[in-house]
């Protein structure tokens, strides 16, 4: 709803602008008639100062250090609930009853095995395929074999669509990492949950039954739960860019996780990992410390500080005790890695340079240590990452598609290349 106006002077004209109030956070200028008014467009590289859509999906307050799905706070969502409660919650605005949870469960579990013409696919990827290459290929091929879902004018072929990716990502995943390290696939099970059925399929074997461990399984869940979405990212971005032209649902996905692959937004918990390995001990932290103090010296930490939070991230919290709880589970006492993330994160809360920087510890910094404890490599964190924000992919998606302002996205720039000039003939040049 529009609160009141902003007046903005360029040359000799004024022009005024409404101004858009939402439940929580900054108001918003709408700028929709700046251009047609002024001749001018706004600059804003990497949108930092722009909201290019309205949403009640997600909201984050990064001075605070707050993240709401639909409302509720991530640690209490992560904490009492689980990740396919979660995905209704992202997808229809509400909580579920113990009715429509059993529902939406048995939907789901009911749509993990894929076409088994599909299998075929991945016998045409090297063995030593990088499994995100594996899973932008073989989700946008569930176009190929999902005809009659791909109507985004149909809501219940949007439905259909959202039920199929979010049962059938577990099992494309586990699929991409057994054929990384030369496995049999595993078919997925129906009398187990979500993330159960997910490590049975990664860790189990033909030879012997895989006996899944309740801890593992709830600290996956809960990691799940913490990754579902985060407002306007960039991959979220570009799986609205993407759908905004029409594009089906299973295409907007592939778009979503390619984004995804960069270093700069999935790979982050890669690089804490490796980060941490490269420091090695506690003894070599003080050293690294200095490195990244020192503005001359590229290093840099990675796992802390956040685009968006200036606060402690509050998913890290939550990270950090599942850490400890899968590392316990697995009987892991004394993980350098770990000892040197516990340090590092002390340093960071106590030390003054982190505190006026606000170089707090993110989930990255502890997501990378527990995924590895738990046996995935890692060249599959970032699939795990596309995974769980896959519901939130498609929460935004579908609200994107019932939004009466949606348009086809479409940027424009300021242009710096050479001014009009004339052809000249090779034979003159």
């Amino acid at each position: 709803m529009t609160a009141s106006s902003g007046t903005i002077k360029v040359g000799d004209k004024t022009v005024d602008l409404p101004v858009k109030t939402g439940t929580i956070g900054p108001d918003v200028l709408d700028i929709g008639a700046l251009y047609g008014k002024t001749g001018m467009f706004t600059y804003d590289p990497g949108f930092t100062s722009t909201a290019a859509c309205e949403s009640q999906i997600t909201y984050i307050d990064g001075d605070e250090g707050v993240l709401l799905y639909r409302g509720y706070p991530i640690e209490q969502l992560a904490e009492h609930g689980d990740f396919l409660e979660t995905c209704y919650l992202l997808l229809y605005g509400e909580l579920p009853t113990g009715a429509q949870k059993a529902d939406f469960d048995y939907r789901i579990t009911r749509h993990t095995m894929i076409h088994e013409q599909m299998v075929r696919f991945f016998q045409g990827f090297r063995r030593d395929a990088h499994p995100m290459a594996v899973m932008v290929g073989c989700v946008g091929a569930l176009s190929a074999f999902y005809h009659d879902s791909t109507d985004i004018s149909d809501p219940n072929q949007r439905m259909v669509a959202s039920m199929r990716m979010i049962a059938k990502m577990p099992t494309l995943a586990a699929m991409a990492y057994k054929y990384n390290v030369g496995q049999p696939f595993m078919y997925p099970r129906n009398d187990l949950d979500y993330s159960s059925n997910f490590l049975r399929m990664c860790f189990g074997v033909p030879a012997e039954e895989y006996k899944v461990s309740p801890v593992l399984a709830r600290a996956l869940d809960r990691i799940f739960i913490l990754h579902a979405d985060h407002e306007q990212n960039a991959s979220t971005s570009t799986v609205r860019l993407a759908g905004s032209s029409g594009a089906n649902p299973f295409a907007c996905i592939a778009a979503g996780i390619a984004c995804l692959w960069g270093p700069a937004h999935g790979g982050a918990n890669e690089a804490a990992l490796k980060m941490l390995s490269e420091i090695g001990s506690v003894e070599n932290i003080p050293k690294f410390v200095a490195k990244a103090k020192d503005k001359n010296d590229p290093f840099r930490l990675m796992g802390f500080g956040h685009r968006v939070y200036k606060n402690y991230d509050p998913r890290a919290k939550i990270m950090q005790k599942t850490a400890h709880e899968v590392l316990n589970e697995l009987g892991i006492k004394d993980d350098p890695l770990l000892d040197v993330a516990v340090e590092l994160e002390r340093i960071a809360l106590h030390d003054e340079y982190f505190i006026e920087k606000k170089l707090y510890p993110n989930i990255d910094f502890y997501s990378g240590i527990t995924l590895k404890a738990m046996g995935f490599p890692v060249s599959m964190f970032t699939v795990l990452f596309a995974l769980a924000r896959t519901v939130g992919w498609i929460a935004q998606w579908s609200e994107m598609i019932k939004d009466p302002h949606q348009k086809i996205g479409r940027p424009r720039q300021l242009y710096t290349g050479a001014p009009r000039r004339d052809y000249v003939p090779v034979s003159k040049r």
